[in-house]
């Protein structure tokens, strides 16, 4: 007769501790709101570098990982829901998608996935037309166009990117210092001031309202825009047609700034439109984030000089070097005669 009473309190006991650790587990989940807070800065310095909005890369990793809670972000760090590939050679986990079993990446980190993520987009072919035709503040186009190059099947995936940025308000991460503007987003929305730790000095040129404004006061000269905004391992940093950038000193090589500013000298030679061998010279301008697609200020002309060359004005005006051949109809080699009106926008 003793029998069933001790399979019954054995079922008991299995049931509470399995309640128990559905309940822990339930506990431990990352909230959505957790997750932001968690990556935001992550995802704009990815923004910064590479030119993939904020928006986006948060947007992607909340849908694919759940918030960081899917099976895969738990036991693989995969947040990005990025397969194996042809080319991986790293760790891997399989895993139920569009077929039973499927490859996919295992990182030793959260923090390496988004490495990952942010250097799949930019390496591969099928992305391309994303950094060269939109901005880093356009997510609508950028949500749309990871669908039309075949990110994921789901065909709603475009609507659901946009649907987490608009209800989240992660459009503001793609704002210069979009942190304190979705600081103060959060703090308008629940009423709180926890969110207003982070503390951003701006200086006055970057307080200016009316962007066109300050430019179209600026004249002709970009020279007369420049702002000193910040300072890194004993380099100013300054801001043009709001892209920062800094002046190299004698010695220095792409891999050397790469270096401290946490940037692959192989992108940061890119974003400087710098052909295979050459290095800065003292007093060059290198950027340490992508230039913008079109020139912010109110003038169109730049009136050439004996021998410049598109590329030096294009780092001038911090506008992209394919952006000025596509609008001039030249080639990126070529060399300017005085007076020769090129096109800025």
């Amino acid at each position: 007769m003793t029998t069933p009473h001790i399979m019954s309190k054995s079922i008991i006991i299995a049931l509470a501790a399995l309640l128990s650790t559905t309940v822990t587990q339930a506990q431990e989940n990352t909230t959505r709101a957790e997750y932001i807070d968690r990556w935001a800065d992550v995802a704009i310095e990815h923004m910064e570098v590479y030119g993939i909005p904020a928006s986006i890369t948060m947007a992607q990793a909340i849908l694919e990982s759940g918030s960081g809670n899917s099976r895969l972000a738990r036991l693989a760090n995969n947040h990005f829901g990025i397969k194996c590939g042809n080319n991986w050679e790293g760790e891997v986990i399989h895993h139920d998608d569009d077929a039973v079993g499927e490859c996919f990446r295992s990182y030793s980190s959260a923090e390496e996935s988004f490495a990952d993520h942010a250097e799949f987009l930019h390496t591969r072919k099928r992305y391309e037309f994303l950094f060269n035709t939109y901005e880093s503040d356009d997510y609508v186009n950028w949500a749309k166009g990871l669908k039309e190059a075949g990110y994921a099947t789901s065909p709603t995936y475009a609507e659901k990117l946009i649907e987490i940025i608009e209800s989240e308000g992660l459009y503001l991460l793609d704002r210069r210092h979009g942190r304190q503007h979705f600081n103060e987003y959060l703090a308008k929305k629940y009423d709180v001031d926890k969110h207003k730790e982070q503390e951003i000095t701006l200086t006055e040129g970057e307080l200016l309202k009316d962007r066109q404004a300050a430019f179209a006061d600026a004249g002709t000269d970009p020279n007369n825009f420049r702002i000193t905004i910040n300072s890194h391992e004993g380099y100013n940093v300054y801001l043009i047609n709001d892209t920062n950038y800094i002046i190299a000193n004698e010695g220095d090589t792409y891999k050397s700034i790469g270096r401290l500013f946490g940037i692959p000298h192989y992108l940061l030679r890119k974003i400087n439109d710098a052909p295979k061998g050459v290095e800065p010279v003292a007093g060059e301008i290198v950027y340490i984030e992508r230039k913008a697609l079109e020139w912010h200020g109110e003038n169109f002309l730049h009136h050439a000089s004996e021998g410049e060359t598109l590329r030096a004005i294009s780092q001038t005006y911090g506008v992209r070097l394919k952006t000025l051949c596509k609008l001039n109809n030249l080639e990126k080699n070529t060399v300017l005669s005085d007076d020769f009106n090129v096109r800025l926008r």
